[in-house]
């Protein structure tokens, strides 16, 4: 995997993964950014989210649940002193659905968090990581 980084001015980096996808990172303003996307260690927590998200999906659609959506909420809290790494990470999944299972989506949760996603699993090792989730009716 590869992926380029480049500084366009202030505190405001152009990224490029190695699909060819761009995306802007700035720094709050009174960081000296201009706020024109969002902040290296947001999409760290968005890119575990996304991590995540893909493996419950999918564990649910091969244990034939019913999803029609599903999102996460992301609650995190940071180290007060450098490096402000992650020391606490909350995911709040949502997941919508006719006849879903609370075991089957329990078991997805914990299948990603245990096993499948690098992103959460590679945090938990800073940081400690929770799950829950609720079930809505589609």
């Amino acid at each position: 995997m590869k992926a380029r980084l480049k500084w366009v001015d202030g505190v405001c980096f152009l990224g490029e993964s190695g699909s060819g996808h761009a995306v802007v990172m700035d720094g709050a303003p009174e960081g000296g950014g201009r706020n024109l996307g969002p902040r290296p260690m947001e999409l760290l927590l968005l890119g575990t989210a996304g991590c995540t998200s893909y493996d419950v999906i999918t564990i649910l659609k091969k244990s034939r649940q019913q999803v029609s959506d599903c999102w996460v909420e992301i609650e995190a809290e940071r180290a007060e002193e450098e490096p402000k790494v992650f020391t606490r990470i909350h995911f709040h999944f949502v997941v919508s659905g006719r006849d879903l299972k609370a075991d089957a989506v329990e078991r997805a949760i914990r299948l990603s968090a245990e096993k499948y996603c690098s992103a959460s699993i590679m945090l938990g090792k800073t940081a400690d990581i929770s799950h829950d989730f609720e079930l809505r009716d589609a």
